[in-house]
């Protein structure tokens, strides 16, 4: 007999609720959940497909141990201790930045990747971090920690309030909104336009986004921050500027006006390939709407000046006095935040803390870039670039020591960092590897333990990052929709068990964590007087949180000392995960609200709108005023049924438009001599590959676009159907040396390639 059971989606950054059927224990239907208080039953190909992704047979059922140069399944008692005695052994020999971990995107779609790394990286004690972040929206982190003190505090666009949105290097009709949840985007973008809002995307491919739009700007690839620094120098051009509410929280407009003086729009017009009068335009129209958001995402993160234009955007919406107010972008308030602090001073934030072993890249964040793990594991020096070399404990760092050991967490950088064949071959140098991974893919294969997660049916959600960046509070918890397979373990438990094993307490209850996690959290709240608790007994609070498990009583604690919670009874009506669990499709907090100056955390108080690091990068954005590529450039592309490399072992959600093929617009292939389907060799800095040609005018000239995630053509995986139509790495035609500085991220779009059409023998 069948039933219904709510889910929240983890496979994309949407987080609609579904109403999935099960019969038994297995999900034969999903659909959206109509009643669901922010997707109110919206769903895409990818959430219709949750169980087909759920019940993948190619999932690993049980742990993998490396045994005579061959993976094999094992218990988990035997996977454990592989892991305690691998770590451990590489950490005592080379000091702990020997061991490196990495955090795939997938990561941060499930309860368990919010809440057990932090725990991890602490006991490992590495400075080895790399994550997704740095090949995506590291360059939004890193401005927003520069202009606001926290690298999380990010303005998101008030969607359903604005009278005029521009899109600068987003698709959300593909990628359903990306530091920016928003389920149903297209629906919200219609609904702007019915309202007589206006939509401007800027992106130089036509995209479905872009074909929605008022007007479509098909700028040069990589140009962003110019044509973007030029709508600034208009606005204080023509007395544009307006900061009204905002000028009292607001330092460095002055400063902004001359570091700008010379991007006029005449000046970026070429290197932009956009008309000085369309650049004008844009400025006039976003300073007379009544309300409007500046909205940039991956297509402006991910080239040269990422920091640059992620920096311009968020200063467009405060020149025209759209930030923090209703309409513009604003600063969303999760139910899992920590307890609001009054505004002041805060700490600010810094770059450049350490920097990486071989080519002395500064962290960001906390991280290194994921371009560079290939040379941290395959190149030895004589010496490190650590700031920290006096440090005795620093093994690595003083020895210059290569990353030796490495840790994986839903994680496939053979495929989404640059130069994948150079790290496929660093990977299989390690003297250990561990990967938290339900598939033996490109990256995974190379693991000496694979410890695979359950099904997401089997898991718990709840949204800890994506609600910080939604365009409407809520708070929405859903319980596994059915119960965790025999043999199976819970990934929180399977990250417990890690945290335990590399910490030298290997064994112990992995209830330890949960509790050393909520002792800790107390005992700092109780100490603290803005708290709710202060000076409460921490064994009393311990004693009232509630849960089936450690991680459901960590959510609890959190949510009673966040901004909506009950204070442990100080606020009757507040939060608490009892009250969240009796309303099954969420609870509504309200509209995004304005929130100045208590999200600040400069060391000023304050917007600091040029700071010295952004101030020290705008040389180079000047010499970019002269740059001209001279041949065809490469761009991504985003499909709506996949999410990088995740879902193509999916049938339902392969074929059709989601294909791996090569866009190239009619004139280029003319002249080229390029037929439809033909193949053509694409070279780039790091190598080449041979894609089916795609002729079509939905790029510019100038532009070719190969979609991400594909290349599922090495041996030792087990993908059954990506396997099929294996497709082609676009990230090995890049060869990891051309990074956003300020950040360290990836430029994996506007490189420079040479196609050549390969003809029968």
């Amino acid at each position: 007999m069948s039933r219904t059971a709510l889910r929240i989606c983890p496979l994309c950054e949407a987080t609609c609720g579904l109403a999935l059927t099960i019969d038994g224990t297995e999900v034969t239907a999903a659909r959206g959940d109509r009643d669901d208080v922010f997707s109110h039953g919206f769903i895409c190909p990818k959430g219709a497909s949750f169980g087909a992704v759920d019940s993948d047979p190619d999932r690993l059922r049980t742990p993998l141990v490396r045994r005579d140069g061959e993976l094999r399944e094992a218990t988990w008692e035997e996977a454990f201790d592989a892991v305690a005695a691998g770590v451990r052994t590489v950490g005592e020999r080379h000091g702990p930045h020997s061991v490196g971990l990495v955090l795939g995107n997938p990561n941060v779609h499930t309860v368990a990747g919010a809440l057990y790394p932090p725990v991890l990286l602490a006991a490992l004690g590495t400075r080895s971090l790399f994550t997704a972040s740095t090949v995506d929206q590291m360059p939004k982190h890193v401005s927003s920690g520069l202009l606001f003190g926290d690298a999380n505090a990010i303005p998101v666009p008030d969607l359903d309030h604005t009278d005029h949105l521009l899109l600068i290097g987003a698709n959300p009709l593909e990628s359903n909104g990306s530091l920016c949840t928003a389920p149903d985007f297209p629906g919200r973008l219609k609904a702007l336009r019915a309202r007589g809002g206006t939509l401007t995307v800027v992106d130089p491919r036509r995209t479905r986004t872009a074909k929605l739009a008022d007007r479509h700007v098909a700028i040069r690839p990589g140009t962003d921050a110019l044509l973007l620094a030029a709508m600034v120098h208009v606005l204080y051009e023509e007395d544009l500027a307006d900061l009204g509410d905002l000028a009292p929280h607001v330092t460095g407009v002055d400063e902004v006006r001359d570091a700008v003086r010379d991007f006029t729009p005449e000046a970026v017009a070429a290197a932009c390939d956009v008309d000085a009068g369309v650049t004008r335009a844009l400025a006039r129209e976003l300073a007379a709407a009544r309300t409007g958001a500046v909205y940039g995402r991956i297509g402006s993160c991910t080239v040269p000046h990422g920091t640059l234009a992620s920096w311009l955007v968020d200063v467009l919406n405060i020149l025209t006095g759209n930030l923090d107010r209703p309409g513009g972008a604003l600063f969303p308030q999760a139910a899992t935040d920590r307890t609001p602090r009054p505004a002041g001073p805060g700490r600010g934030f810094a770059l450049g803390r350490w920097r990486s072993r071989v080519s002395g890249h500064p962290e960001a964040k906390g991280e290194l870039p994921l371009s560079a793990l290939a040379e941290e594991i395959d190149t030895a020096t004589d010496a490190a670039n650590d700031a920290d070399t006096d440090t005795a404990t620093d093994a690595a760092a003083a020895t210059g020591e290569p990353v030796r050991a490495l840790i994986t967490i839903a994680a496939n950088p053979v495929l989404s960092a640059p130069d994948g064949d150079r790290l496929d071959k660093a990977l299989a140098s390690l003297d250990f590897m561990v990967s938290v991974d339900p598939y033996l893919n490109e990256t995974s294969r190379h693991a000496h333990v694979v410890l695979p997660p359950p099904p997401p049916a089997q898991s718990p959600h709840h949204d800890f990052a994506f609600n910080t960046l939604a365009v409407r509070n809520q708070v929405r918890y859903t319980r596994p929709a059915v119960p965790l397979e025999p043999g199976r373990m819970a990934e929180t438990e399977i990250l417990a068990r890690l945290t335990l094993a590399v910490s030298g307490r290997h064994g112990a209850d992995p209830a330890a964590v949960d509790a050393m996690v909520i002792q800790q959290t107390l005992g700092k709240s109780v100490r603290d007087p803005h708290s709710p608790v202060h000076g409460r007994d921490p064994g009393d609070l311990t004693a009232r949180l509630t849960g089936e498990n450690g991680p459901e009583r960590r959510l609890d604690l959190m949510l009673r000392l966040g901004p909506y919670g009950d204070g442990f009874g100080a606020r009757p009506d507040g939060l608490t995960l009892e009250r969240l669990l009796a309303h099954p499709h969420g609870i509504d907090l309200g509209p995004l609200r304005p929130r100045l100056p208590q999200p600040l955390k400069t060391r000023s108080g304050k917007v600091e709108l040029l700071p010295e690091p952004i101030a020290g990068d705008l040389p180079r954005l000047r010499q970019a005023l002269a740059e001209r590529p001279a041949g065809l450039v490469l761009v991504g592309r985003r499909h709506l049924r996949s999410n990088n490399s995740w879902m193509h072992n999916i049938p339902a959600l392969t074929g059709g438009s989601n294909r791996c093929t090569l866009h190239l617009h009619p004139d280029d292939a003319g002249r080229l001599g390029v037929r439809a389907a033909q193949p053509v060799r694409v070279q780039g800095p790091g190598g080449e590959v041979t894609v089916p040609a795609e002729v079509t005018d939905t790029v510019r000239p100038g532009v070719v676009s190969l979609p991400h995630g594909w290349g599922h053509d090495r041996p030792g995986t087990r993908q059954t159907h990506a396997a099929t139509e294996p497709g082609v790495n676009v990230n090995q035609l890049l060869d990891g040396s051309l990074l956003d500085p300020l950040s360290g991220n990836a430029v994996l779009n506007g490189v420079p390639v040479k196609l050549t059409p390969v003809t029968a023998l």
